[in-house]
């Protein structure tokens, strides 16, 4: 293949610009803030699911203290209205009087053993409405944490972007002095090893940092200036330029 030295030359450009965008690439790839939110939001959703956990929780004591104090309410009830009676005087007869003070003091007890129920779901209560409200706390907080690191990532990714684009806009007038053919070359080479083409410098190729050999270095020597050369090591485009040691 030929190509004027020139059109070569700018192939040095071409593979810097190219460098520059895949160095962006990975910065993209490799933002810091990225690992972060992903172990923040796998934080939050571990949270959110115990906060709907302890939620539901606390819902369900929250029912069944209110079915315990209905039950509380229901013997009190009864309760008062056996002394009503009682106290009323309208039971005369002694069986009766003793069967109802038996079945008021039995509602006592059942009234009192209740209200140790009523207790002991309201302590649980309350230790499951604190849980929930420290698992949302957490949460929230997480949440404001995530958010500003999606912020920094957020700034850094469109502070990436610009720069990409100011590099795509000097390859593209890179591309349009080089030559179909050698743009062509160079694209298949860049896709196979990374780099596409390199510098011939002081005698050694700076793709794959090889030192030619002497028969190589006269057979550059000896090639036309326009001929397009390529490392017989790494088989990248060899470019030739006043520093190339020839």
């Amino acid at each position: 293949m030929k190509a004027a030295p020139a059109a070569q030359k700018r192939l040095l450009d071409l593979a810097e610009l190219d460098s520059v965008l895949d160095r962006l690439a990975h910065r993209r790839r490799t933002l810091p803030e990225l690992a972060v939110i992903d172990e923040q939001s796998r934080q939050y959703a571990q949270l959110a699911t115990q906060a709907i956990a302890a939620e539901t929780e606390a819902g369900d004591l929250a029912r069944e203290q209110t079915k315990a104090e209905n039950d509380v309410d229901t013997v009190r009830i009864r309760a008062e209205r056996d002394q009503k009676r009682l106290d009323s005087g309208m039971v005369t007869s002694p069986k009766d009087l003793s069967s109802l003070q038996s079945e008021i003091a039995s509602l006592h007890r059942r009234q009192g053993d209740l209200e140790e129920v009523v207790l002991e779901i309201m302590e649980r209560r309350e230790a499951a409405d604190a849980k929930v409200n420290d698992l949302v706390a957490k949460r929230d907080e997480l949440a404001t944490t995530r958010a500003a690191a999606e912020d920094r990532r957020d700034a850094a990714l469109a502070e990436i972007g610009k720069e990409a684009a100011d590099a795509e806009s000097r390859r593209s007038d890179v591309v349009a002095e080089i030559p179909a053919d050698l743009l062509a070359l160079y694209e298949k080479l860049r896709g196979q090893y990374g780099v596409g083409a390199a510098m011939l410098h002081g005698g050694r190729c700076m793709g794959c940092k090889v030192s030619l050999s002497i028969a190589d270095m006269n057979r550059i020597k000896a090639a036309p200036h326009d001929e397009v050369l390529r490392c017989e090591e790494c088989r990248r485009i060899l470019v030739r330029t006043p520093e190339s040691g020839i």
